[in-house]
Formats: structure tokens, sequence, C-alpha cells
């Protein structure tokens, strides 16, 4: 089976985790942090996912799950300790073509929660299409260790070069080759920054910029 790497857009879309122990705590956060709009549908829920359902960060339906509680979902996510209940779940997510996940149970998913390695907006995703979620880890643990913590900071920096470069500069090669280079640098918030002047230098020479313009 090969699987379609993506990174999904949840902002204010629907989801629902069936299930609200520790196979769904993690489940949950992840939609959180992607700004989903979530709701949770078990009987009893672990101390955090009161916290969030207290702090109106997600909806809380506090009884088992029952057919129909997935009508409007764009997302489901069956994360219960009883497999015959997340069947169930899968089986009527995929009646109403709804994304659904069933934890730790491969053949009743359409896409796998990955080990994230993250860095403010970067995410390295590993997935082993649900053969080995323990290697997963171990490879995510491996990167982690290995990623400086600053490098969301400097994304960001990057990102805001990357705006300035493609204000002044038109699509072509030149652009991108330019880009590339500025990836391989240092990138810090002030003017004079290296990458920067290096930036403003570049669109001077393509004349994009007066000599004015670069100090």
């Amino acid at each position: 089976m090969s699987l379609f790497p993506i990174f999904l857009k949840l902002t204010a879309r629907p989801c629902v985790v069936v299930g609200a122990g520790l196979i769904a705590e993690s489940k949950i956060e992840s939609l959180l942090l992607a700004e989903a709009r979530v709701t949770v549908i078990a009987p009893e829920a672990l101390p955090r996912v009161q916290e969030w359902a207290e702090a109106g960060e997600l909806q809380w339906h506090r009884r088992e799950y029952a057919p129909g509680d997935l009508a409007g979902a764009f997302l489901a996510v069956a994360a219960t300790a009883t497999p015959t209940v997340n069947r169930a779940v899968f089986t009527e997510a995929n009646a109403a073509d709804i994304l659904c996940n069933a934890v730790d149970d491969p053949p009743f998913c359409d896409f796998y929660f990955p080990s994230v390695v993250r860095r403010g907006e970067l995410q390295i995703a590993i997935s082993t299409a649900g053969e080995s979620p323990a290697l997963a880890q171990r490879l995510r643990k491996e990167i982690n260790a290995q990623l400086p913590l600053d490098t969301g900071d400097w994304l960001a920096e990057l990102g805001r070069l990357r705006r300035e470069v493609t204000a002044v500069e038109p699509i072509g090669e030149p652009r991108k080759l330019l880009l590339h280079e500025l990836a391989q640098r240092e990138v810090c918030g002030y003017d004079g920054c290296p990458s920067r002047m290096r930036a403003r230098q570049h669109a001077q020479e393509q004349g994009f910029l007066s000599a004015e313009e670069i100090l």
C-alpha cells in the first residue's frame, strides 16, 4: 500500500474523537494544535481532556458513542480501548465518506498519525504506514535530538526574508536560486543581517532596487 503524504489544514473543521483516555489524549491534542473544531464523545475523560472542555477548547459529550455521532464531521478518530466500538466508528465514517483513524488498528484507518518533530512552523512527520509506530517514535527522538531548538525562530526569519525577496523579484530561475542560497545561510531579524544584505545586493544587481533602497 502506498500512502500519500500530506499536511492538512483543519482550522475550524469539525473533527470527532470517540474516546478520551490515554489512547485518545495525544490525538485530541494534535487536532487542537491544528485548530480543528473538536468534539469528544466518551463517558469519562482524563484530566487534561476535561480541562480543555472546561476552557471551551473542545466540546465533550459525556456518554458512550452512538450511531449518528459523526454526522457533519470532516474527520473522525476512534480511540477507545474497545475494538468493536472503534470498528463501529470506522464503519459509520466509511459509509459517510469521512476520513477515519481507528487507533492501533491499521486495517481500519484511512490515515495514520505520524510521529512529529516540531520547531515552530517546521514539522517533520514520520510514518511507517502502521507497520511499527515504535520505530517511528525512535526516529522522531533521534531527529529531535539533532535539530537545534531555535530552528523555528530561524524559519520565521527566513520566511520574512523570502517575502522581502518575492516582493521585488519576479518569478524565475534567478529568484529560485537565490532563495535556495539564502536557505543555507543564517538569517537574523535586523536589517544588517548578512542574508538580508545578500538578498538586497542581488536585487540591486538585477536592477530591482536602486543604490538608495539597498541602504
